[in-house]
């Protein structure tokens, strides 16, 4: 019962918020919108720990929220599938999320998810709007290996909402220090449904997705450059994924 994560949470209590914060966003996905997942069965052999899910990022924390619902719902043996919450009852607890410190500082409830596995690192280039140039913090990667040891950790390697940005290289020394098991992820239709912060519903009947690709194989020998234009590619955010684009598919990432 009083069991704690690498930072000192209490598991047990990490285990109630996430089943809360599920049953009160479920609807969202479910049946205000449609979630359509894929690709879940490339997460079925997946180590307990150590594992890298990178991914486009279009809400502040709708993206995560539904990360979560899918490896809670993965845990209890749903394949591409969050129908009938129950797996809310037995949640995984070791799932964390790579945030912006500002960001997880702002009001009650970004600090509510910053105890459920937020891992809040320090933005090398822009701070209270103002644009920054600074080295990574030493303590966030330390802090991203710690959750790393102890499960699986989703980054957003543009650290912003907007499409197409260019990539940081940070997550590159992640990969080469650590080297964890790489998952791509890509995002679209959560910018459509909901607000900026991803926590107000702004239409409904949207179609959101969300595939997982298989694990990259990544050559940790090349420069940081190399790396993360790989996984830019892998997430569909590199320069040959702009626009013109599949307007029918991906439409909703230039709104």
């Amino acid at each position: 019962m009083f069991k704690r994560d690498p930072f000192g949470h209490l598991v047990f209590l990490k285990r109630m918020l996430i089943s809360v914060i599920g049953w009160i966003t479920w609807f969202r996905y479910a049946r205000y919108n449609k979630l359509i997942i894929e690709g879940t069965e490339h997460l079925k052999d997946l180590q307990p720990t150590n594992v890298l899910f990178i991914s486009n990022h279009q809400t502040y924390f709708a993206d995560v929220i539904a990360m979560l619902h899918i490896f809670c719902a993965h845990k209890n043996g749903r394949q591409n599938s969050i129908a009938r919450p129950t797996y809310l009852f037995r949640p995984r607890t070791n799932t964390y999320f790579v945030a912006a410190e500002e960001t997880m500082r702002k009001g009650w409830l970004p600090r509510l998810f910053a105890y459920v596995g937020a891992i809040p690192v320090q933005r090398t280039w822009r701070q209270g709007g103002a644009d920054v140039k600074r080295q990574v913090r030493m303590d966030d990667i330390t802090n991203i290996g710690k959750s790393l040891g102890d499960g699986w950790v989703i980054n957003f390697p543009q650290g912003t909402t907007k499409v197409y940005a260019q990539g940081r290289r940070g997550v590159t020394h992640l990969v080469k220090k650590y080297e964890p098991v790489v998952v791509p992820v890509v995002i679209d239709g959560f910018r459509r449904a909901f607000d900026k912060k991803g926590l107000k519903l702004k239409k409904k009947g949207v179609t959101l997705r969300i595939r997982f690709k298989p694990a990259m194989q990544l050559d940790l020998t090349q420069d940081a450059e190399h790396i993360l234009h790989d996984m830019m590619e892998a997430i569909e955010q590199s320069p040959r994924y702009h626009w013109p684009r599949n307007t029918a598919t991906e439409g909703s990432e230039t709104k």
